[in-house]
């Protein structure tokens, strides 16, 4: 799963995965949030939790919130998940070398 790191007790992360992939910023579109590299860690326990640590790409982002609602809404809605928790970082700061080469394509970066 490219550079996500990933610890995976309950065989959810690729529906994770795939979740994530229909998830967007505005700004960015049609890359997603996976192929722009905004997701550091997919982590899922016994207990049916399930979370997603990421980034943003700048502190200030005006959508910030509407990302991480859809991200929490869509992971929580994946058979096996009891809890869906998203985590925001900043550590590492995102930038252009965290995207996927699709997605510097789709938006002219290369």
């Amino acid at each position: 799963m490219s550079n996500i790191i990933v610890i995976d007790k309950l065989n959810l992360a690729p529906a994770i995965r795939e979740q994530l992939e229909t998830v967007y910023d505005p700004e960015l579109k049609p890359a997603n949030i996976v192929d722009l590299g905004l997701v550091y860690e997919i982590i899922t326990k016994e207990e049916g939790i399930a979370k997603v640590v990421m980034t943003l790409t700048a502190p200030g982002c005006p959508v910030a919130g509407e990302i991480m609602e859809e991200v929490q809404r869509k992971v929580a809605a994946i058979p096996g998940v009891k809890e869906a928790l998203v985590e925001l970082t900043f550590d590492p700061p995102w930038n252009r070398d965290m995207m996927s080469e699709e997605a510097k394509l789709e938006l002219g970066f290369m």
